[in-house]
């Protein structure tokens, strides 16, 4: 759904709109949409700015950071946002931003789409590191072997080669005491 600046001026826009798993693409092999993002939501412009602002919910899966295994996170997000037109001149080249600048976004165009702001939003609301379990094992660093399902058979003390000559000398020494 497009929010036209034309559109806004003369109306307020009440969404009310269901976004099916995959037709929002998260950039991130990762992050898979697991259900319906359902949002409800209303678009107006004040003082020339997009002001979105509503409620979505969906189902997110991710990847454990520990084990690898799917898991599976609740969305539910208000938000309420400003959009401004990016300024006339503006420059795609790094410029300090205004204390101002940090609490609105900007568009380009006539407008901007619902699905970029949804997007924005879920993955805001995501934890960087998503665990399936606080007691969660992980992998064995050394054979893969997922430890939250079984044990693995490596030699649980391993040693670094490297240390193999002060273990000759400690044995050494032990023969001595």
């Amino acid at each position: 759904m497009f929010l036209d600046v034309k559109e806004l001026a003369v109306r307020k826009v009440h969404i009310r709109k269901e976004y099916a798993p995959g037709s929002i693409d998260y950039g991130a092999n990762e992050v898979k949409q697991a259900g319906p993002l359902e949002v409800t939501a209303a678009a107006e412009l004040l003082d020339g700015q997009i002001r979105v602002a509503g409620i979505l919910e969906t189902k997110i899966e991710m990847v454990c950071a520990r084990c690898l295994e799917p898991v599976i996170e609740e969305v539910h997000k208000d938000f309420d946002l400003f959009y401004q037109p990016l300024p006339k001149g503006a420059k795609h080249e790094e410029e300090r931003l205004r204390d101002d600048d940090t609490e609105i976004g900007f568009f380009e165009g006539e407008g901007l789409f619902l699905a970029d702001v949804l997007k924005e939003q879920v993955l805001l609301s995501l934890p960087m590191k998503v665990i399936c379990q606080s007691d969660c094992r992980g992998l064995c660093s050394t054979c893969g072997a997922n430890l939250n399902h079984e044990e693995c058979r490596c030699e649980t003390h391993a040693t670094d080669p490297r240390l193999a000559p002060l273990a000759r000398l400690k044995q050494d020494w032990l023969k001595k005491q």
